[in-house]
């Protein structure tokens, strides 16, 4: 039998700048240092940010040169989907193309280093009808 695990803990972020990364993080999606993991961050340790909650953690890794390779994809509802919206195109400087999935409505942004990401909620016909009037 396989064990069960307890959700995802963290993810790890490769970026060529953390200092430039930490501040990127914060004010598109409003994460922040985790000071009780702080010491990990010197000698080429992680950089370790976090919701408010701390439900949702990254562990931002420097490196040179990276080639990005996969999306993070962040969960939210329907008036939650609306007001990323509104934050992204204020955070990013830029509208983005709502997509519908069918079964699904995702945003999808990448950091300044082109590591992926997706804002996606499964309100679908709640959404459905708010993306209609907008």
């Amino acid at each position: 039998m396989i064990p069960a695990t307890q959700g995802i803990d963290h993810i790890h972020v490769y970026v060529r700048d953390r200092a430039a990364a930490e501040i990127w993080y914060g004010r598109v999606l409003g994460l922040a240092r985790l000071e009780n993991l702080e010491s990990w961050s010197r000698d080429g340790g992680p950089l370790t940010l976090a919701d408010a909650a701390g439900r949702v953690k990254l562990a931002l890794f420097e490196r040179a040169a990276i080639a990005p390779a996969s999306t993070i994809a962040l969960a939210t509802d329907a008036a939650g989907f609306m007001a990323w919206r509104v934050h992204l195109q204020q955070a990013l400087g830029r509208a983005l193309e709502a997509v519908d999935h069918e079964l699904s409505w995702s945003l999808y942004f990448k950091d300044p280093d082109g590591n992926g990401y997706e804002i996606t909620s499964y309100d679908y016909a709640a959404l459905s009808v708010m993306l209609a009037n907008t």
